[in-house]
């Protein structure tokens, strides 16, 4: 699991044509953990092949109506492997077997276009879930489209920190091994009673993109998630010295907590690896 740790394992359905050796499909993996290719009819094993594994994979296995792949290690996005897939009635599937920052697969249904009642209960559940998740980021977005919080945020990612009440209190600088710098910005508003922090990033690593997997905000002591708005002008930032900016806006409120006042941990952790790559410690004084 620590191979795999930060990105999404995603279970997924793939419709194919009669013919489906028109397209190649990929299917995502992650080191050390097995990705499950699951068909509507039984596999042929012996006519189940992977091109160029050896040394790369654990032997494929296939049996039933499953053929798992298991890398040995992490592939870089750039591996592309050819598995071809054989059904006991002929029908092969080629599929690329590759890798990807974001995600990976934990199973694959392939069913084909002449759907069985099974397909289609997938299909009609896949639908519905993808519904509901669009509905969710819908409402999401009307709620951030009307906050003040977002709006400021936003200035502030641009660097339109004069367009705000927001001003500097604390400046830090650090780098993380591979060479991805942070100048961490501390504003606060005594007026509005608000706190900002703005991550200006810098990625100066010559072969590794960087992303944000997520911001987190919570009390030093206990651990106590606290809501804040965020915003951000790149979602991923290119090897060779690409920029951009993270910026988070939080409430005066959020430093209330049942014990009293708390001091705040803002986290940032990073897209691929699940490492915490920047932080800093907030404090209800900065608005005095």
């Amino acid at each position: 699991m620590a191979a795999a740790k930060g990105r999404e394992p995603v279970s997924r359905s793939l419709y194919l044509p009669d013919d489906p050796r028109e397209a190649v499909h990929p299917v995502y993996v992650a080191g050390e953990m097995g990705t499950v290719l699951r068909f509507a009819q039984p596999v042929d094993p012996a006519r189940t092949k992977m091109l160029g594994w050896e040394g790369r994979f654990e032997p494929l296995l296939a049996g039933g109506h499953l053929v798992v792949v298991t890398p040995l290690k992490e592939l870089d996005p750039e591996d592309r492997f050819l598995l071809v897939v054989t059904l006991q009635n002929g029908k092969e599937f080629p599929f690329t077997i590759t890798a990807q920052e974001a995600r990976f697969d934990h199973q694959v249904n392939v069913f084909p276009v002449e759907e069985s009642p099974e397909a289609l209960r997938s299909r009609l559940a896949h639908h519905q879930t993808r519904e509901r998740v669009l509905e969710e980021e819908n409402e999401r977005y009307r709620n951030e489209e009307t906050s003040i919080d977002h709006a400021i945020a936003a200035l502030l990612a641009k660097g339109a920190a004069k367009m705000t009440s927001m001003r500097p209190k604390v400046v830090h600088f650090f780098k993380n091994p591979q060479g991805v710098e942070f100048l961490v910005t501390v504003l606060a508003s005594k007026k509005d009673n608000k706190v900002a922090v703005v991550f200006d990033v810098k990625n100066n690593s010559p072969t590794e993109s960087w992303s944000l997997l997520e911001a987190r905000l919570a009390t030093e002591t206990g651990g106590e998630k606290k809501p804040f708005a965020l915003r951000a002008t790149q979602e991923y930032l290119a090897p060779g010295g690409m920029s951009g900016a993270i910026a988070v806006v939080m409430d005066e409120s959020v430093f209330d907590s049942s014990n009293g006042p708390e001091r705040l941990v803002l986290e940032l952790f990073r897209r691929g690896t699940g490492l915490r790559e920047a932080w800093v410690l907030l404090d209800r004084q900065l608005l005095r």
